[in-house]
């Protein structure tokens, strides 16, 4: 689909483990903040997110800093009071359109596939269409968000959304298969 749309890759398929930070008492969370540690292949990546407004479109500030040592790093926050929450794993493909400013990220994840598309607000609707996508297929979920709704729908509780099952540490595969469209205008 991407590529028949004149997408080609930028950044090859790279195995992701993302986990969220918080207080004890989810004082970031409460707040719609996020803070994030992802290690993708050898890179390390903090990321703080600040509230985000409400609408079409995930927007939202975001500071990233790389970091050498990403388990160092989580050492650190514990001992400064931040306990590691929610896990999430994917692997992750960047797409991009020659001469065009916004990426396709394609992520497989272990509740399906999703496709980010992150750009202005014109290009995100216009390489939608270009997709095949609609205004209804858009969707501004967190991965938090959306494998909490599919453990609902499952009638599963929710714990860490990893490809490695929790129970029988047997690689699990959905029966089904998710497509969503994640948004995100550049800031």
């Amino acid at each position: 689909m991407l590529r028949a749309a004149g997408f080609s890759v930028t950044k090859r398929r790279i195995f992701e483990a993302n986990t969220l930070f918080d207080t004890a008492r989810g004082a970031l969370r409460r707040t719609g903040r996020v803070l994030r540690i992802r290690e993708a292949g050898r890179q390390g990546i903090m990321t703080y997110k600040g509230p985000g407004a409400a609408g079409k479109y995930k927007d939202r500030e975001e500071l990233e800093i790389d970091v050498s040592d990403s388990h160092r790093l989580s050492e650190m926050l514990t001992r400064l009071d931040f306990i590691p929450g929610f896990r999430y794993e994917k692997y992750r493909t960047e797409y991009r359109r020659p001469g065009e400013a916004g990426s396709a990220m394609l992520d497989e994840t272990p509740i399906g596939v999703y496709l980010e598309l992150e750009g202005a607000p014109k290009w995100i609707d216009r390489s939608a269409r270009r997709l095949g996508f609609t205004e209804s297929d858009y969707s501004t979920a967190s991965y938090g968000w959306l494998y909490a709704g599919y453990c609902r729908k499952h009638g599963l509780r929710p714990t860490n959304m990893t490809f490695r099952s929790q129970k029988t540490g047997v690689r699990r595969q959905s029966s089904e298969r998710n497509a969503g469209v994640i948004l995100s205008p550049d800031s």
